[in-house]
């Protein structure tokens, strides 16, 4: 009886510690996506989180030698602000077991912006999908974070 309520305490002890460690899984902090083309910091905007992109890889327009700007933005007032230092991701709330949802990513490649959801899986790794409509269709990347 003794060893059954010590193996019970054990397992509980170890649950309770696993879901302690993925409640404090944070996306806080410097990340880099899987084409290693910028880094990007995840910051707390209100009581929601927001992402800037912080580095380019190449950050002048090869063509002007100028700095990198969002040219492909639909909105022709906002063509000419540089893409470093941007916020691209904003409106995420955390939705529980380490994901937050209900944000939106802007893609300045393409000048299309997404629904989106970021996923801790790790304390170094997050998933960031990007969706029109429902998230079960949509394109997601593996980000890294940066140390």
């Amino acid at each position: 009886m003794y060893k059954s309520v010590l193996l019970l305490l054990a397992l509980w002890l170890g649950v309770a510690t696993q879901r302690a460690q993925a409640q404090t899984l944070s996306p806080l902090g410097v990340w880099t996506n899987e084409e290693k083309k910028a880094t990007f910091e995840i910051y707390k905007c209100g009581d929601k989180l927001c992402g800037k992109i912080i580095t380019l890889t190449v950050p002048n327009d090869p063509e002007t030698g100028k700095p990198k700007l969002d040219t492909k933005n639909p909105e022709p007032k906002l063509r000419t602000r540089p893409r470093l230092g941007m916020v691209f991701m904003q409106g995420f709330g955390y939705d529980g077991d380490s994901k937050w949802d209900n944000g939106k990513i802007y893609d300045p490649e393409s000048g299309k912006t997404y629904s989106c959801y970021m996923k801790m899986e790790s304390a170094n790794k997050m998933e960031v999908k990007g969706y029109i409509g429902f998230s079960l269709i949509g394109k997601s990347q593996t980000w890294t974070r940066v140390k």
